[in-house]
């Protein structure tokens, strides 16, 4: 064996103590600097954000300043506004009841001689204003089927077109191609869409679905009699008792003058005439303003015990029902709508453009489009559930409405002017994709309903203070949870949960008066506000409303100092006791 080879390179040098005491002192240095830097760029963050929040805070301050110094102003406005009060109490009534009934107004209905001819003015405008937008959109669908085989998709060779507007949306689809494998409609982008039969599907038709976001064809509620009665009785009684009562002061003006006269005799006549004639005028003025002080006393007497009697209306139970339903016909004290209507429509095809020698030629129909009559109306030699099957629909639910069970699907009697539930089979609801699926045997308009007392009778209400005329109202029911926040004369809704996972609504954050708010409520699907009818539909435990109103107007003086809450032994004690935590 040879020898070894030895080792190249050389041997690591060892670090010295001192050597190895530098490196510690250098490392430790450098992380001092760090720090260093660290923390002064922590303290720039820190003033920055103070001087940020202090001039929100000067921001706030001056809006603070300037509504106090508005605040003068709007009280000498609120002075003259509870001058004229009186007078348009009743406007404010009509004016009321038609924010309550918004979306029952029916475009082509007669006006109601139950309400103020303002109020019928006003429905008449806002009618007009709906039929103009509605003939704009049927005028562009027109628009739009006479242009078809130009707007022709290359995959499938028909057309389909989705216009969408602020509260319409439009889809068209025009059957080119008649093939008779086509049979599903699915417009693009979206799930909604048809399944049609093949007899539709190889002839020359147009389907049309109008979706309105707002209800414009239910009736309009008529005003009931018990209020009208009661309204024009109470009118009648406020006004006799301040006749009376003016000519009770009249009289007492007479009476005191009278005495005044005999007293002054008594004196001098050259010595006393300047005195008399001067302490009269001074007696006169002054009883002229202790009787205008005590009209004006009375008057609002009256006027907060028509308020009064007004809201125990409000509590009070309807004795029966206002009208009898016939089978088959949807209860509109027990269902609301939701979701606006659905306008199905076949129509038609127009004829097409043609191209000839470089022109394109089409025939115009003085008449517009015409409806397709499917199933026809003579169908003797024909079996009639063979050869037309109902016609499967896809629809999407709004999404700012809110389902808490399975929707129902109605659809619209011309004849008897209200929704039926007959005519539909095969419902089904996919929550996850709000999408519901139905089959028609006649197309026309749809809707869907819900309970309105799904959420009644409550499981539980809180109303605890925040701060001074503030509060928090929860409303907890079976199948959700609500939070309104109450400020003086605005309502916000502050939260929604629905079986422990909080759900989003365009609603939150939004001030509204009472009367919005509680009808922006019930058109979302929240509806927890009790109507004089609901009674026949909950079971309740019936309180005198006389009490039930003094406890409310207990609740609400000190709502803003004490936390109430409902109470188990509320529904075991009797009609003349209300028990609520405190």
């Amino acid at each position: 064996m040879g020898p070894k080879a030895k080792k190249s390179g050389k041997k690591k040098r060892k670090i010295t103590k001192a050597e190895r005491l530098k490196q510690l002192q250098e490392e430790e240095e450098r992380r001092q600097k760090e720090e260093e830097e660290a923390r002064v760029k922590y303290e720039k963050e820190e003033m920055e954000r103070l001087e940020i929040q202090r001039i929100e805070k000067e921001k706030w301050h001056q809006l603070e300043a300037k509504d106090l110094e508005r605040r003068n102003e709007e009280l000498e406005e609120l002075c003259l506004l509870e001058g004229c009060f009186p007078e348009a109490e009743k406007l404010k009534r009509d004016t009321r009841l038609l924010s309550q009934w918004k979306h029952y107004i029916q475009c082509d209905g007669s006006p109601d001689p139950s309400i103020s001819p303002e109020i019928n003015t006003f429905i008449s405008l806002w009618k007009e204003e709906t039929n103009e937008t509605l003939e704009e959109v049927i005028a562009k669908s027109k628009l739009v089927l006479n242009q078809a085989s130009t707007l022709a998709d290359l995959d499938s060779g028909n057309m389909e077109k989705v216009i969408q507007d602020e509260n319409v949306t439009l889809y068209v689809w025009a059957n080119l191609k008649k093939n008779p494998r086509y049979k599903c409609v699915r417009f693009s982008e979206t799930q909604i869409g048809f399944e049609i039969p093949r007899i539709l599907a190889t002839s020359d038709i147009a389907l049309r679905l109008l979706h309105t976001h707002y209800d414009h064809v239910t009736p309009l509620r008529p005003v009931p009699t018990s209020l009208r009665e009661y309204t024009a009785t109470v009118n009648h009684l406020v006004k006799d008792e301040v006749k009376y009562e003016e000519t009770v002061i009249d009289k007492e003006l007479q009476e005191e003058g009278k005495q005044q006269e005999n007293e002054s005799n008594s004196v001098h006549e050259e010595e006393t005439k300047f005195e008399e004639q001067s302490g009269s005028e001074v007696q006169t003025s002054f009883v002229q303003e202790d009787s205008e002080a005590t009209k004006c006393e009375l008057e609002m007497k009256l006027l907060s015990e028509t308020v009064l009697s007004a809201q125990f209306l409000l509590i009070k139970n309807a004795n029966e029902k206002p009208y009898i339903f016939e089978d088959n016909e949807v209860d509109l004290c027990q269902f609301t709508t939701l979701g606006g209507v659905y306008h199905l429509d076949v129509l038609e095809l127009p004829p097409q453009c043609k191209p000839m020698k470089g022109w394109m030629i089409v025939e115009l129909l003085k008449e517009g489009l015409q409806k397709y009559i499917y199933p026809p109306e003579t169908t003797e030699d024909v079996e009639t559930e063979n050869a037309f099957p109902p016609i499967e629909v896809t629809l999407e639910v709004q999404e700012n409405v809110i389902f808490f069970e399975d929707p129902m699907v109605a659809r619209w009697d011309a004849e008897g002017k209200h929704w039926q539930t007959d005519g539909i089979s095969n419902v089904s609801y996919k929550p996850e994709d709000r999408l519901i699926t139905f089959s028609l045997e006649t197309l026309g308009p749809v809707t869907l309903i819900q309970d309105a007392h799904i959420n009644m009778p409550f499981q539980s209400w809180e109303l605890t203070p925040l701060d001074v005329d503030k509060v928090l109202l929860t409303v907890t029911t079976v199948f959700t949870t609500i939070q309104i926040q109450i400020k003086e004369n605005l309502c916000l809704l502050a939260s929604i949960t629905l079986s422990n996972k909080k759900q989003f609504s365009i609603l939150e954050g939004k001030w509204m008066t009472p009367i919005s708010f509680i009808c922006a409520l019930k058109e979302a699907g929240l509806n927890i506000f009790p109507s004089e009818h609901s009674h026949f539909y909950v079971v309740i435990n019936y309180k005198d409303p006389l009490i039930e109103m003094k406890a409310y107007r207990q609740l609400a003086l000190l709502s803003s100092a004490f936390a109430f809450g409902w109470s188990k032994w509320n529904i075991v004690c009797s009609s003349n006791k209300v028990i609520i935590k405190v």
